[in-house]
């Protein structure tokens, strides 16, 4: 097949939860001997370069530029509109003309689009199988944010999030099937009675590459790894340290956290002064922090689709206290997979749980890591794939 793929940011190095779904998802193109041209978004020339690996697993790659200013004027103008900001924000001109030159001149097989963001570039082709994979339903993150931010920061989250869900539903109209990431999300999507067909495929995990350790690891040493300028890492932190942390350790001083991530904020840089708290900032490799933990946390009041940092850990054969919330686009039993907890003073007995119990965590890490291998390995979602895009294919034969 020849497969036209657009999505909103340049998956390749595959190190960040936009970039690894699509990444893989191209990957297995490649491996089943079709034919991939890659449109996508660089939003400075070092992510351009980075990005060039992409090419040993596509055959044609366009790449549309847009700087971080030009980004945000395009969200501003589309503030008294009725378009999402965000559309604004993953709009390239470059990208267009060249996705609209792809459709015109060349005879695609396939249409496929990762994220809403990117459905813009091709949302007016026709006559061509295609598939739109939202991952997660963005909309419900933005009217999820209103909840959490002051006045009138509420009011714009609110507003993208309706703008957004309008869109998301005109969108889903004009493909033949519409994807996402979870169950959940999936209910989301087909709540809005828009799409003509719907499924899902899991996001998966390299489980060779996070692998369980050789070494000892510290029964006094929690790890969270995410992105420290993404909202709800940064709320998530925040809550554990102030309110969480102070409980366990009342019980076990000994008690260390390390918060591994991208770019933190002042707000999470400040919490390096608390007690116990390292703020390691941008490192090279993740493994080494969690596999030196006796467990990882992931206590997030706004989470949708699959929670990487998750399945990450549990593919190393490290335990994890999980937010309900954060929990739930991770295809695992509580209590037997991870420990789960909705409450303060639960988070913190279910983490001193692990702290203290050397059995419970060798066996939550054991049947952990096999549940991984069993339920989010990304052959057995790329199968799923195989299954929608066939169902997807049949309509036009």
């Amino acid at each position: 097949m020849k497969i036209l793929f657009a999505c909103h940011r340049l998956p390749f190095p595959p190190k960040r939860g936009g970039k690894i779904r699509p990444f893989n998802i191209i990957r297995h193109f490649q491996e089943q001997g079709h034919e991939v041209t890659v449109g996508t978004l660089a939003r400075s020339n070092e992510e351009l370069q980075e990005g060039q690996g992409l090419r040993d697993y596509c055959n044609k790659l366009l790449v549309g530029s847009i700087g971080k200013l030009s980004a945000i004027a395009q969200m501003i103008a589309r503030l008294p509109s009725k378009s999402p900001s965000s559309m604004g924000y993953f709009y390239s001109s470059e990208l267009h003309k060249l996705m609209r030159a792809e459709i015109r001149d060349q005879n695609y097989d396939l249409v496929f689009v990762h994220c809403s963001s990117a459905a813009q570039y091709v949302s007016t082709q026709k006559g061509i199988p295609s598939i739109l994979d939202f991952g997660d339903m963005d909309s419900h993150k933005w009217l999820d944010y209103s909840s959490f931010k002051a006045q009138p920061l509420a009011l714009g989250y609110w507003l993208e999030g309706t703008k957004l869900k309008r869109e998301e539903k005109r969108l889903a109209n004009r493909f033949d099937i519409c994807t996402c990431t979870t169950k959940g999300e999936l209910e989301i999507l087909e709540q809005m009675n828009a799409a003509n067909s719907t499924s899902w495929f899991a996001n998966g995990v390299d489980s060779d590459y996070f692998s369980p350790g050789a070494g000892l690891y510290d029964p006094d040493e929690i790890c969270f790894i995410g992105r420290m300028d993404y909202y709800p890492n940064q709320h998530g932190m925040t809550y554990f340290c102030r309110s969480v942390l102070p409980l366990i350790q009342a019980r076990r001083p000994a008690t260390k956290l390390t918060i591994v991530g991208a770019n933190p904020s002042a707000e999470i840089t400040a919490l390096g002064s608390l007690p116990g708290v390292e703020v390691t900032g941008t490192v090279n490799d993740v493994r080494p922090y969690v596999r030196k933990a006796a467990l990882t946390v992931a206590p997030l009041a706004i989470a949708h689709g699959t929670q990487n940092k998750i399945l990450e850990s549990m593919a190393m054969g490290v335990p994890v206290v999980s937010s309900d919330t954060a929990a739930g686009g991770i295809d695992a039993v509580p209590e037997r997979h991870f420990l789960a907890a909705d409450t303060t003073e639960l988070f913190a007995r279910q983490v001193l749980r692990l702290l203290k119990s050397t059995g419970e965590r060798t066996r939550l890490s054991e049947s952990a890591r096999q549940r991984v291998l069993t339920h989010h390995d990304w052959r057995i979602s790329m199968e799923k794939l195989d299954e929608i895009i066939s169902s997807a294919r049949h309509e036009y034969q």
